[in-house]
């Protein structure tokens, strides 16, 4: 993108408050059509350029084919550096290639979708310090973090249904759980597990009980409960559905089915996107949006908590951009009040 495109771009950035340009690195995947979806709507933001080697010089609209008539925007083969943040869109790994192959002024915000600098060990690129991003979990700390660490889809879903007993001490017990995501979460990339004749009326495990995630949820909950040190059992389910991620779990506890809704509801009072009921909950109502509703219900000894998420928003792109609307002082809700999929 020229100077004088990037300039116009910027130009055209909304009456009323603040803007940021940003610029989309992996745009023609998965999570990268996502934010486009999302900013292409969003009051504060400007697109200045999206960014993809595969579709280099095409239109949005050729490879997000619902985008058509929404924008007119083509795929870059440049980058720009006179932007505000920088959503980076791409595979494990890539990442961290990507930064050492295009190091980025510190002074761009940086919000990464991919594993690379989500745990404490590897939260460091050079010059650049990633906080992890679970508003949830560290909003304070994002407000101020010029780089983020966007958490994975089973990750957040798995924490949202954890954090409230950590945050009271709680986690006393081995965690059993089971979740199923849909075909989305594997990626755009074509592969045996993703093909509509495999996935569709089939249902596999995959994973068991060695999930990558299962090192960022440990350093979540230690962040709150230091001292916890029970196995996580988790068992992974690959879905015949596209979108979202539902994870049911238990776990040994005192508290009374009546203190335990309490507990998570107090939790996240100031939280926008996650709600706790104690009714039956279904897919449907978090497919479209950046939610996270969570059910609680004591049975015997054992609380069981429900979980769900569409793994594309709250667990990916509108995590990052709810990451962005903190870092730049945004309403947390701007350009993420989504309808859900009913039917």
């Amino acid at each position: 993108m020229s100077e004088k495109q990037t300039k116009d771009a910027h130009n055209t950035l909304p009456l009323g408050g603040p803007g940021v340009l940003a610029g989309i690195v992996g745009g023609a995947g998965y999570t990268g059509g996502e934010m486009l979806r999302i900013l292409l709507n969003h009051p504060n933001v400007e697109i200045a350029f999206v960014h993809s080697t595969s579709s280099a010089n095409k239109h949005v609209y050729e490879v997000h084919t619902d985008l058509f008539g929404d924008t007119d925007l083509k795929f870059a083969a440049e980058l720009a550096y006179n932007i505000d943040v920088l959503f980076l869109c791409v595979g494990h790994g890539d990442a961290q290639k990507f930064l050492n192959a295009n190091p980025i002024p510190d002074h761009i915000k940086v919000i990464d979708l991919s594993q690379d600098f989500r745990l404490s060990q590897s939260a460091k690129h050079k010059t650049k310090s990633f906080v992890y991003g679970l508003p949830e979990l560290n909003r304070d700390t994002i407000k101020q973090a010029n780089n983020i660490a966007n958490p994975g889809c089973f990750a957040t879903c798995l924490q949202l249904a954890l954090l409230p007993l950590a945050a009271r001490g709680l986690l006393n017990s081995e965690v059993h759980i089971t979740a199923t995501t849909g075909s989305t979460g594997a990626g755009q990339s074509l592969s045996a597990t993703t093909h509509f004749t495999w996935r569709n009326d089939n249902l596999s495990v995959y994973k068991a009980f060695e999930h990558q995630h299962l090192n960022e949820i440990s350093q979540s909950l230690k962040q709150l409960q230091p001292g916890f040190d029970y196995a996580i059992n988790f068992i992974p389910y690959r879905g015949d559905f596209t979108r979202g991620i539902i994870a049911s779990m238990y776990v040994d506890c005192n508290l009374g089915e009546a203190e335990a809704l309490r507990t998570y509801q107090q939790y996240y009072v100031a939280h926008p996107f996650t709600h706790v009921t104690n009714h039956d909950i279904d897919l449907k109502q978090v497919v479209n949006t950046n939610k996270c509703i969570i059910q609680v219900r004591k049975h015997g000894n054992k609380l069981l908590i429900v979980s769900i998420i569409d793994n594309l928003l709250k667990g990916a792109s509108g995590q990052a951009v709810q990451n962005m609307n903190l870092m730049f002082g945004f309403e947390e809700t701007a350009g993420l009040k989504l309808k859900a999929t009913a039917f």
